[in-house]
């Protein structure tokens, strides 16, 4: 099970849907460790003070903020949720659009969105209209202290929330020397753009990610088990381990709004909401805690030894 990274609710009009994030995807790059030649003893990044060149302790770094030269205001992690608290615990969903209208080159990192304690119905209730309609949400979140646009996108049981490159961080190919759009700019026959897509025709098929695997890091593990089978191997002493962190818990029960939200976007549109008056009132809804945790997951790699 994948350690939570971050706690908080989907935000859906006026429902609230407490949610759990969790890495949707592992790192299965190979783990080398600095090693010193002369003594086999491992070489670390150190967080170094530049004015005198000690280590730093982790317990005694600070996050600063630049306002002007050589001038700074230290932020602490409580200080950036008490900015704005709600930011800091809500995927705040905007709109929904095709999934095929956001382009890939927009897409960063995924994760998986698991519903919290007493949003399973309310999370499923987001999940199928989603699946029905055919859209994903685009939404706005804070994650490790930076603001993120998301997309929201239905997949099978799960939703998963797939962070995105702002339009800003994508650069303009108009600064590249590309060929000319269409077949006859690009002074392309009619025989080769012909068979070019007998080729494409030819290598077409379904799409089985189980299908692939990095052939490299086979070929690199393989090498390092017949370096162990022959004995070429070194001991390094072992280093202590480090503590980890200690998390906090946030937990957030909200309530079903959704026919509140349709009442309030119908008003918005001029449409009448006397269907909405006559169903029951929704519960109760109960106030969200302000804590939040924003611990990172730790990323782990995989590493074979003898």
């Amino acid at each position: 099970m994948p350690r939570v990274i971050w706690k908080g609710a989907v935000s859906f009009g006026l429902v609230h849907i407490p949610v759990a994030l969790y890495p949707a995807t592992r790192s299965d790059d190979l783990d080398f460790d600095w090693l010193d030649r002369r003594t086999m003893d491992r070489v670390g990044y150190k967080r170094v003070n530049k004015a005198t060149g000690k280590e730093v302790p982790r317990e005694q770094i600070v996050r600063g903020f630049a306002y002007e030269k050589d001038r700074y205001v230290i932020l602490t992690d409580e200080d950036i949720r008490a900015a704005n608290p709600a930011s800091t615990q809500t995927v705040d969903l905007l709109t929904f659009v095709d999934a095929a209208e956001i382009p890939f080159l927009y897409l960063d990192t995924p994760y998986f969105l698991a519903p919290d304690r007493r949003g399973e119905k309310v999370y499923a209730l987001l999940r199928e209209a989603m699946a029905r309609s055919r859209k994903i949400g685009v939404a706005n979140v804070v994650l490790h202290t930076k603001q993120h646009l998301a997309a929201l996108i239905p997949m099978g049981p799960v939703l998963v929330l797939h962070t995105l490159r702002w339009s800003s961080e994508v650069r303009d190919w108009s600064e590249l020397d590309l060929p000319a759009e269409g077949a006859k700019a690009a002074k392309l026959t009619a025989r080769e753009i012909g068979m070019a897509e007998k080729l494409v025709d030819d290598m077409s098929g379904t799409w089985n990610p189980a299908a692939y695997h990095d052939t490299f890091r086979d070929d690199i593990l393989a090498l390092v088990d017949r370096k162990v089978r022959e004995g070429r191997t070194e001991s390094v002493e072992p280093m202590e381990t480090e503590h980890a962190a200690p998390r906090t818990d946030n937990v957030i029960d909200l309530t079903d709004l959704l026919r509140q939200s349709l009442a309030r976007r119908g008003r918005g549109k001029g449409a009448s909401t006397d269907d909405a008056a006559q169903e029951d009132a929704p519960a109760p809804r109960k106030r969200a805690s302000r804590k939040t945790a924003t611990s990172t997951a730790r990323k782990t790699a995989a590493r074979r030894r003898a």
